[in-house]
């Protein structure tokens, strides 16, 4: 399966709400209930979302339903945060175009 049902969200980069590279929006509902649950998960709202980000091109895509995978996905997030750099930006998209729209988690 592809990710196609992704492209709307490109005008969110257009008027500026999202970033092509960043950590995942959550709902808000997540917000609230994991802020409490896991260390450092608000650090992840220092930059703006984006369509693709750290965690999503390891694995940690779709669904999250259990604590672990949470915090495993917001691990690759801090990471994200901590290594941030216009070439880590551009390793991220390389890497979402080759072997990112098409995986078995996609959804």
């Amino acid at each position: 399966r592809t990710s196609l049902d992704e492209l709307p969200q490109f005008f969110n980069v257009l008027s500026g709400s999202m970033s092509i590279v960043g950590p995942r929006p959550h709902a808000v509902a997540h917000n609230e209930y994991y802020r409490r649950l896991i260390p450092g998960y608000m650090l992840r709202h220092k930059v703006r979302p984006g369509l693709t980000g750290w965690a999503q091109i390891n694995g940690w895509r779709g669904e999250t339903e259990t604590l672990e995978k949470m915090e495993k996905r917001v691990e690759f997030d801090l990471e994200y945060l901590r290594r941030w750099s216009l070439w880590f930006d551009l390793k991220i998209i390389f890497l979402t175009i080759f072997r990112g729209f098409k995986d078995s988690h996609a959804y």
